[in-house]
């Protein structure tokens, strides 16, 4: 961050008549992971958390982000720059409405927020202006080019469905909804149709572009020319017509009295202005790919087991190699996660993490999403608890796994051992979760929480999100929390299940599994009913568990799993690390 920014941010809005500005860490796809180029909000505050945003006016300014980055915003950040808030404790809009001169005008680039949110912005009483030219790209001198990685077929084999097929039942859809087109923002929803990949973004496979698809499964790619070979030209085939981006606006203007799908949360308020501009009737509705894409198919649930399999390989030589190392007292937070990252290269179809790892040790694991630096890296120390979340990209299918470690030689203090049992009691009760479809994840979510909530304790994030099929890390439509939006969980997704407890400037605990959502067979069920397949394969830590607060069924899952760790992925091992994963996975003992 450059102390001279903020300043700088403030007379570009005087230049253009504004009396403040909203900055989201988004790009025009409003995605998670974004390329260097629209990383504003990090050039402007210092703040790198994949979640928050910025409200700069004339007198002041905040920064805001959720419970995962709290601890981080406040070391990133300058408190005589920024209010530091939690956005939703906080909300910025009505912020923004208690602190913006009276009749301000409050600037935003409508290819960086959605309408929903922009709709909360206009709810507080605020003027809304919508800005040509983004503010920040006129003051950003060093501003990194926009990304020009290739798009590359994603073969059937790995897919499962051709893209034909995809853009068929899409375009059912919309037939059945009686809209004309549909409006694609979402980079994955369109790697996931059209069967490509791509590498424009850090640790996830997208090919940065947009798309138009209709009523008759024509679909209208927006990408720039240079990032189409020939060969993936032909993979597309002739249904799908490529343009470059500069023709997305004629070609929404064209649209002029159609119905046309917008995704008012997910995709830029800039969209359903142009469309409305022209004379389209916008129809406000979800992504039409978001559901079909999470209900992964036969072949990319297999591809999901074979690359868990593959990557519990890597874990497990990893975990082996903190038995030893941790104690020596010469590793630290980037060594080690460099270690694993070393052990993940060696697996067969590794194609790069899947998000960059968190690698925290001691106070460190207590930053829920920390990632470690140069300047913050420290020492693995003995005898305490050391946090590692850590995932990879396979063309087979995404992993994302967390296991918390004790490094020993001594034995854990007892409030440690209650602390991360409760937390092991969450996980399995989502593990063992039989639900009926329909249920949504806001109702599973409590599941996890329960032993924390009965001695007071709680987690300030969600227990669990979707994950792609080599694709984001971080999938909707469904996730396990209080805030997850009322979409029902259904056979084929891949869930998360990581809940966890975190004791500021102490110690974090987190425990993370993959599973896979499938029918349940329950003879006598009145109803369709769903239970989940557990992919992930690594040991938990025992020493960190006290088996007199666990049930008899709670153990016999835990020891279950642990039998089941140790005959899929011992054989492939060498001696010393499946004598140590043999003893990782012994039974727990007495009840």
């Amino acid at each position: 961050m450059d102390d001279s920014a903020l300043p700088a941010l403030r007379q570009e809005l005087v230049r253009q008549g504004l009396d403040g500005f909203i900055v989201p860490r988004a790009d025009e796809h409003l995605g998670e992971y974004v390329p260097a180029a629209a990383e504003r909000l990090a050039w402007l505050t210092g703040f790198t958390g994949s979640a928050g945003l910025a409200v700069v006016l004339t007198a002041t300014a905040a920064v805001f982000t959720d419970g995962r980055y709290v601890l981080q915003l406040a070391e990133q950040t300058d408190p005589a720059l920024w209010q530091r808030l939690h956005l939703i404790e906080q909300p910025p809009p009505i912020w923004a409405a208690a602190h913006a001169p009276k009749g301000g005008r409050i600037g935003y680039d409508p290819m960086l927020i959605s309408q929903e949110a922009l709709g909360r912005y206009c709810d507080a009483g605020l003027t809304m202006v919508a800005v040509e030219h983004n503010p920040i790209d006129a003051i950003w001198p060093d501003r990194p080019a926009a990304p020009a990685a290739p798009a590359v077929p994603h073969p059937l084999a790995f897919a499962g469905r051709t893209s034909e097929q995809k853009r068929g039942d899409v375009a059912k859809l919309l037939r059945e909804a009686k809209q004309d087109a549909a409006v694609l923002t979402d980079p994955a929803s369109i790697a996931w149709l059209l069967n490509i990949r791509g590498g424009d973004v850090p640790f996830t496979p997208f090919a940065l572009g947009f798309a138009l698809i209709h009523a008759d499964a024509a679909t209208d790619l927006f990408m720039d020319a240079a990032k189409l070979p020939a060969e993936t030209r032909a993979w597309l085939g002739n249904a799908v017509s490529v343009a470059d981006r500069t023709e997305l606006g004629p070609a929404l203007a064209k649209l002029a009295g159609k119905t046309v799908r917008v995704d008012a949360a997910g995709s830029p308020v800039w969209f359903a202005q142009r469309l409305e501009n022209a004379g389209a009737v916008v129809a406000s509705a979800s992504d039409p790919c978001l559901l079909p894409k999470a209900c992964k198919n036969p072949t990319e649930q297999q591809g999901a087991r074979e690359a868990h399999l593959r990557d519990a390989v890597a874990v497990c030589r990893f975990l082996h190699w903190l038995s030893v190392a941790a104690s020596s007292g010469r590793q630290s937070e980037i060594s080690a996660a460099e270690a694993l990252l070393g052990f993940r290269r060696e697996v067969d179809g590794f194609r790069g993490e899947s998000f960059p790892a968190i690698s925290g040790a001691g106070e460190h694991g207590a930053i829920i999403h920390y990632r470690v630096s140069a300047g913050s890296n420290r020492q693995l120390g003995l005898n305490e608890v050391y946090l590692i979340d850590s995932g990879a990209q396979y063309a087979d299918g995404t992993t994302d796994i967390t296991r918390t470690v004790w490094t020993g030689p001594g034995d854990p203090p007892d409030e440690l051992r209650d602390r991360v049992t409760r937390v092991m009691q969450g996980h399995i009760a989502i593990a063992t979760a039989v639900f009926p479809k329909g249920v949504g994840g806001a109702h599973l979510d409590a599941f996890a929480r329960r032993a924390l909530w009965q001695v007071g304790l709680d987690y300030d994030h969600g227990t669990g999100h979707g994950v792609g099929s080599y694709l984001s890390v971080h999938e909707g439509p469904v996730s396990l929390s209080r805030l997850a939006r009322p979409v029902a969980i259904d056979a084929g997704m891949i869930l998360s299940n990581e809940p966890g407890f975190y004791l500021p400037e102490r110690y974090g605990i987190r425990l993370e599994n993959l599973l896979l959502v499938q029918p349940a067979d329950l003879p006598g069920a009145v109803k369709p009913f769903l239970e989940f397949e557990t992919l992930t394969l690594a040991p938990f830590d025992r020493r960190l568990l006290r088996p007199a607060l666990m049930t008899g069924q709670e153990i016999d899952w835990l020891d279950a799993y642990h039998a089941r760790v140790l005959r899929t992925v011992g054989p492939a091992l060498g001696d010393a690390e499946r004598d140590w994963l043999a003893a990782a996975c012994a039974p727990l003992g007495p009840r």
